[in-house]
């Protein structure tokens, strides 16, 4: 296997991580804040609260390793992205940025603030719509190469089904995976208001969810047919993402085995998340970056496999240590400290 193939699919599995981990912790804000609006704060803004305080600072640390990784890896990248991602990427930074300043006055404050909260809330949406722009771009039609540089087509990406169809489906995603996993972290508590309300709020985002998923999928054949025609040769990856789909709600449904519904809710994302990856090699961002002709040369591009394999290794363990201290930790989960 060539250093491009497995630096991709390192890249990969930290982009899915980041996935993942952030979309727990977007969806929380915004569930902590809507429960807050609701008057319902005082069933699960405790819970949310003991997840996101050991959690929340860490959670970039993925999306940092898949940047640079992707820089390092393929710096043709960092040309054609750095100029058309100005503009969605700053709001992105930006967004983190108010998300992490007002989580801080909101739980380490001397009093809490509506304004606070609902900024913390709303970033949670806003972030992943504005970081699902890069994948948009990636697909080709949205990119003029001039004597003058690479410029962003607006006009063409405010006004394509398809960028609007990834822009709904990572806002949906969000709030499907985290109450997906609340649901479970309640139920380990032993929570069980809290569990009842967030296990509603999975299963009424499942539906946008699978119904996001069919849109963005129709919307990529009028958009890109090679890359459509690629993911119906990789078929099979995502019928196991529905098949993993239906098995977690009719867990979740039957109000059983949470922890392993949501392992179905993460194998469904990640089959669907490397199908969908696979099926767009060879092009990092069509029709101008290659995996080939982005590369690196090969001794930097082995010394950034090796540098982000041992990096993995001791991520992985890391997380595993944080969660066996406080996220899965009987007594913390239950807040007896």
């Amino acid at each position: 296997m060539s250093y491009e193939i497995i630096g991709i699919s390192v890249l990969w599995l930290f982009l899915y991580g980041y996935l993942i981990i952030a979309s727990i912790d977007f969806g929380a804000g915004f569930f902590a804040y809507y429960a807050k609006r609701t008057k319902q704060d005082h069933i699960i803004n405790k819970l949310i609260s003991r997840y996101l305080s050991p959690v929340w600072e860490v959670t970039n640390v993925f999306f940092v390793f898949f940047f640079v990784g992707l820089v390092g890896f393929f710096p043709d990248t960092a040309y054609y992205f750095g100029q058309t991602l100005l503009v969605p990427g700053s709001i992105a930074i930006i967004l983190l940025a108010i998300r992490g300043s007002f989580y801080a006055f909101e739980n380490y404050g001397s009093k809490q603030s509506n304004v606070y909260m609902f900024l913390y809330g709303a970033t949670g949406l806003f972030i992943p719509a504005a970081l699902s722009t890069a994948l948009t771009i990636s697909e080709g039609g949205f990119i003029e190469e001039t004597a003058d540089g690479v410029h962003l087509l607006t006009g063409e990406l405010l006004t394509s089904p398809y960028s609007w169809s990834v822009v709904f489906l990572a806002i949906v995603s969000v709030l499907y995976i985290s109450s997906a996993f609340l649901a479970f972290y309640a139920n380990r508590a032993n929570d069980l208001p809290a569990r009842d309300l967030v296990r509603k709020y999975m299963l009424f985002w499942s539906s946008p969810t699978i119904i996001a998923s069919l849109t963005t999928f129709i919307f990529m054949s009028q958009h890109n047919e090679r890359h459509f025609e690629k993911m119906l040769d990789l078929w099979w990856m995502f019928g196991l993402s529905v098949a993993f789909f239906l098995a977690a709600l009719y867990l979740v449904y039957q109000k059983k085995q949470f922890g392993l519904a949501f392992i179905f809710v993460m194998l469904q994302f990640f089959f669907a998340f490397f199908g969908y990856g696979a099926s767009h090699l060879p092009y990092l961002i069509e029709p101008f970056v290659t995996i080939q002709s982005g590369v690196t040369n090969d001794t930097m591009g082995l010394a950034l496999v090796i540098s982000f394999i041992l990096g993995l290794l001791l991520l992985i363990p890391s997380l595993i240590l944080l969660m066996r201290l406080f996220l899965f930790d009987a007594d913390y989960v239950k807040g007896k400290k």
